[in-house]
């Protein structure tokens, strides 16, 4: 990915003197997961565009430690937590924007109590902050008039109160905008939360998954736009088992705005 993108790392930063305005925080999911790593990229060529200053950690980023703590497993969370901090203090971060709401929550609300204080911002909150800013413009065209559900991933809405950021985003593409059933403060879970992305569900009559997807088709969208990595997963696993994948996408704000972008 670094060779065909301009992504430099903190390390290399550090040695030539040079501190970026912003440490993107990549997460496992864009790190190491195929579909993940599309948001990463698209999320990369808008900072490219919008000529922001920023680095990765690149192999000195370790996991938040979030599934571990939701798992239960609060010392290899807090051992995880400290490495990073270690490294982020090292570096004198100061503003931090990930993609991922569960590395967002963690590092925002629990890293302080560890000794990380930092800045952080969701990658819609930061996009959209560009747009206010003018150093990116929206120009809607791709998506002019469709259909798009948007799903509130819960460590980003109910958790951290943000769900108009990634709303106010989809209606600058000209796109129609249709809530689910369950939307902002009564959102409901992809099904992957509490570290459940990495487990297969406990029994039961339907898979949270299903259920949300059901709710989303029952808008009749286009699109299923997402703002998480394992909402993403979710989603897309959902609309694969109601075999609708040929006519409906799902989609990360930021691919949506890279994708208007043709970048």
């Amino acid at each position: 990915m670094a060779n065909d993108m301009n992504v430099p790392t903190m390390a290399s930063l550090f040695a030539e003197g040079k501190k970026p305005e912003v440490l993107f925080w990549v997460g496992c999911a864009g790190s190491f997961d195929d579909r993940a790593k599309k948001i990463t990229k698209a999320f990369v060529k808008i900072l490219n565009k919008a000529n922001i200053s920023f680095a990765v950690l690149g192999t000195e980023e370790s996991c938040t430690g979030d599934p571990a703590k939701r798992a239960g497993n609060e010392f290899l969370f807090q051992m995880q937590a400290v490495t990073n901090i270690e490294v982020l203090n090292g570096y004198e971060i100061q503003k931090i924007v990930t993609a991922c709401p569960h590395c967002f929550n963690t590092i925002k609300n629990e890293y302080p109590g560890l000794g990380g204080n930092y800045e952080v911002v969701h990658h819609t909150q930061f996009l959209k902050q560009l747009i206010d800013e003018g150093r990116i413009t929206l120009e809607g065209g791709t998506y002019k008039g469709k259909r798009i559900t948007y799903h509130d991933p819960c460590y980003l809405g109910r958790a951290n109160g943000v769900f108009e950021v990634p709303r106010e985003l989809i209606q600058k593409l000209d796109a129609e905008l249709v809530e689910m059933k369950n939307c902002r403060k009564r959102g409901l879970c992809c099904g992957a939360g509490g570290a459940q992305m990495f487990k297969e569900p406990e029994k039961g009559d339907k898979d949270v998954n299903i259920e949300r997807t059901e709710q989303a088709l029952d808008t009749k969208p286009d699109i299923i736009a997402a703002a998480c990595p394992f909402c993403n997963t979710m989603m897309t696993d959902g609309v694969k088992g109601k075999e609708k994948e040929a006519s409906i996408a799902v989609l990360d704000v930021a691919e949506l705005i890279a994708n208007a972008e043709d970048l």
